[in-house]
């Protein structure tokens, strides 16, 4: 797998990710770059470790699927962005008291935008041998955008949050297709 396609799958997971931190920098009355950063790195690091193990999962079942691994991927990339392009359109409340410095909030949420990152890791085991070079890249594209987020949000508020979850979503599914194709031609 090539870096540009690692990266624009970093960049597709990272958008849930990224849509949280302008809500989390939304709620935030005084922004200190410390909460900044512990929402960067809670984000980056559940980012990372999750496809980690959804990729040793994936190798257990990879020589069961290999005929049809390229239609596997392409179901669990389209279903993730399917998953994001939907929730995209539902409207989101956020409580006034969110409080997203909470450490327990934050493993929640850190939690709750790297489940898609697990099964990005299964697809990832069935095409490709190396794991590493996607979890650094993943995890250091989710702490940047988290970062950007927390900031973004702090200024504009709820703005683009929708947009850019439906964004990924389509880069995901646009991703899948490519794998797809790649194998059927």
């Amino acid at each position: 797998m090539d870096l540009v396609t690692i990266i624009v799958i970093a960049v597709g997971l990272a958008i849930d990710a990224f849509a949280v931190s302008i809500v989390s920098g939304s709620a935030y009355k005084q922004l200190h770059v410390k909460h900044a950063l512990r929402i960067a790195v809670f984000f980056g690091g559940f980012q990372a470790f999750m496809p980690l193990i959804g990729f040793l999962a994936g190798l257990s079942i990879k020589e069961y699927i290999a005929d049809y691994d390229h239609w596997v991927a392409f179901g669990l990339l389209s279903a993730v962005g399917g998953k994001m392009i939907y929730e995209s359109f539902k409207i989101k409340s956020v409580k006034e008291n969110f409080d997203p410095s909470n450490i327990f909030v934050l493993l929640v949420l850190s939690i709750a935008t790297s489940i898609d990152a697990l099964a990005i890791g299964v697809t990832l085991s069935l095409i490709t041998s190396s794991i590493i070079t996607a979890v650094i890249v993943i995890g250091m594209v989710t702490f940047v955008l988290s970062y950007l987020g927390v900031c973004i949000g702090k200024k504009f508020g709820h703005f683009f949050e929708n947009k850019i979850e439906a964004f990924g979503g389509l880069v995901l599914v646009g991703i899948g297709l490519k794998i797809l194709l790649e194998h059927m031609l």
